[in-house]
């Protein structure tokens, strides 16, 4: 009785969280208060890119499915009632538009299936573009296949990305911060499943070293995730707050711009794991211009999340598709600016890098051919 009466407490406490955490992130300020840094990358003018507007294509192919620009709505809520109608939504933008959908952590549904609706109708919603499902590496502690498998059939996806949120799971109430065996079960994974495995940060970014581990074992993926977005220690320190814990409150605010940012993390990645790894950069992109920076940095695509998410929520749908259809259009006009027809003649242009991310990339030797730093 009392193992039953623990199991239906957790299972309230992951829901409840999910809903906690889509509240927050609208209601709140839990921006870093520290930038992505993408105004330290410099893209060239070309004021004779020869050739017109319409030339310029968006278009990009990712883990086989051809999008309309490389942008994903990156990963958000499930796991409550209330987020069946933010993932219905989004789902359902992502398939007009022909762009990725990334779901967030399906641990709620994994632990009561009478959730899983929650995340179905994202496939539902979106039956041909891409699909990312999404479980945290804590979760994965224990039959790792099994719950890899679950999750991937519970929406038809793609692909699985395994979440890293070490720092939310030390500052979380609830967190579980045992990482002790997290790359041997990501090397499980990537050899057992059918389906690619991404690995991804939640908000702090990834070092070249780490990626250096995660292509050894064959992940087909990276999203670096960086810290210049939402703060995930913002989002535990009002949670702290309500719960009364203001002890750790102190302690998430300390933490409030841990990280490495987005533009820097871009350049750590894509010199641990080469040319070949997809690597999609997620974490205070806000604009088409940002969009183009970090595909000339490196990165295969970019994710956006809180932005369309308050958008949703506080505007209604029409403007989120207005909002993506704007970060389409500034994307094309920057490739047209810098006379990049396609998004791999975008990645191969030299970029300037000033400021935190020249000096950053000098002393941790991550310079490659495009990217052009001062002396």
């Amino acid at each position: 009785m009392k193992r039953s009466l623990a199991v239906k407490n957790r299972m309230f406490s992951t829901s409840h969280r999910k809903a906690e955490h889509l509240d927050i992130v609208v209601k709140e300020d839990v921006d870093f208060k520290v930038s992505a840094c993408f105004e330290d990358v410099h893209l060239i003018h070309n004021a004779m890119p020869d050739m017109s507007l319409d030339d310029v294509s968006t278009e990009s192919v990712i883990l086989g499915k051809k999008l309309s620009a490389p942008i994903i709505i990156a990963a958000m809520t499930g796991g409550h009632p209330i987020a069946y109608q933010v993932n219905a939504q989004l789902a359902e933008i992502a398939e007009k538009l022909k762009v990725g959908f990334s779901l967030g952590s399906q641990r709620a549904a994994l632990e009561n299936c009478s959730l899983e609706y929650t995340y179905r109708v994202a496939r539902e919603k979106a039956p041909t573009t891409l699909i990312l499902g999404n479980i945290g590496a804590p979760q994965l502690l224990q039959n790792p296949i099994e719950r890899a498998k679950k999750a991937i059939a519970m929406i038809q996806a793609d692909a699985l990305v395994v979440h890293l949120n070490p720092l939310q799971e030390a500052l979380q109430l609830e967190g579980e911060a045992s990482y002790a065996k997290v790359l041997d079960n990501l090397s499980l994974l990537a050899k057992e499943l059918d389906k690619p495995v991404i690995v991804k940060e939640t908000g702090c970014g990834l070092s070249k070293e780490v990626a250096e581990k995660l292509a050894r074992i064959g992940v087909a993926g990276i999203d670096v995730s960086g810290s210049g977005g939402t703060s995930w220690a913002a989002v535990e320190y009002y949670r702290a707050v309500k719960a009364g814990d203001f002890e750790r409150a102190e302690v998430c605010k300390s933490f409030w711009n841990w990280g490495i940012p987005t533009a820097i993390s871009i350049c750590e990645v894509r010199k641990g794991v080469g040319n070949d790894l997809l690597v999609i950069a997620t974490g205070g992109v806000r604009n088409g211009i940002q969009v183009a920076k970090a595909l000339a940095l490196g990165a295969n695509a970019v994710g956006i999340a809180a932005p369309l998410l308050k958008t949703l929520v506080n505007e209604g749908i029409k403007q989120v598709e207005r909002y993506l259809k704007r970060l389409i259009f500034e994307l094309k006009i920057a490739m047209f600016l810098v006379g990049a027809c396609t998004v791999d003649v975008l990645r191969d242009k030299p970029v300037i890098l000033t400021g935190l991310v020249g000096d950053w990339v000098r002393a941790r030797g991550l310079k490659r051919k495009n990217l052009l730093t001062p002396e």
